[in-house]
């Protein structure tokens, strides 16, 4: 894939990010379905091949969560033209993801720790609950199906389902599930 982006499609670049960054509650990865449908859908800047390959190798790195978003970055810059175009993807999609999060959050968490025995700062915090999963079931949703919904790709959503639960009911490591993935696909199984 061969891109060329201008000035404006780096600041639209950044400012994507910078907005989702305030949208992602309970993390990076819940405003997953927006960068696909950002990304690869509307700009055209990632394959879906290069979307789910930088979340899944993010994911099996050892690291934080948010290292994804440095992947996407550095595929769009790729994509673009070079190393150096790549640096400037990862440098801009991670400055737009961390800075306005990492700054509300600094602050909201200095005011919700001086005022945690409000009862509006409890209710919020348990409403905020649902809001959470309902995000993280999408993000699931978009890499079980990869933007195929044929009924037949039902082993894949099958085990994406297993894998949910496994990881909800038990402590199990997140490495021995994609492992036990990769075997499946390894066999043909999925």
């Amino acid at each position: 894939m061969s891109l060329t982006l201008t000035a404006a499609d780096w600041l639209s670049l950044l400012l994507h990010f910078a907005s989702l960054s305030l949208l992602a509650v309970g993390g990076a990865i819940t405003v997953a379905p927006d960068m696909h449908r950002y990304l690869v859908e509307e700009a055209h800047w990632l394959s879906i091949p290069q979307f789910n390959a930088s979340i899944a190798i993010a994911q099996a790195a050892p690291g934080p969560n948010v290292l994804f978003v440095a992947l996407m970055g550095w595929n769009v810059g790729l994509n673009a033209g070079g190393l150096p175009m790549a640096a400037l993807g990862m440098g801009l999609t991670m400055l737009g993801i961390m800075l306005p999060s990492t700054t509300l959050t600094y602050l909201a968490a200095r005011w919700g720790h001086r005022n945690r025995e409000l009862r509006a700062v409890r209710a919020f915090k348990q409403g905020m609950a649902p809001i959470v999963i309902a995000l993280l079931i999408a993000t699931g949703w978009l890499l079980a199906t990869g933007g195929n919904y044929a009924l037949s790709r039902w082993p894949i959503w099958l085990v994406a389902v297993i894998t949910a639960i496994i990881v909800w009911r038990t402590r199990l490591h997140l490495l021995w599930l994609l492992g036990a993935g990769a075997l499946l696909g390894a066999l043909g199984w999925i």
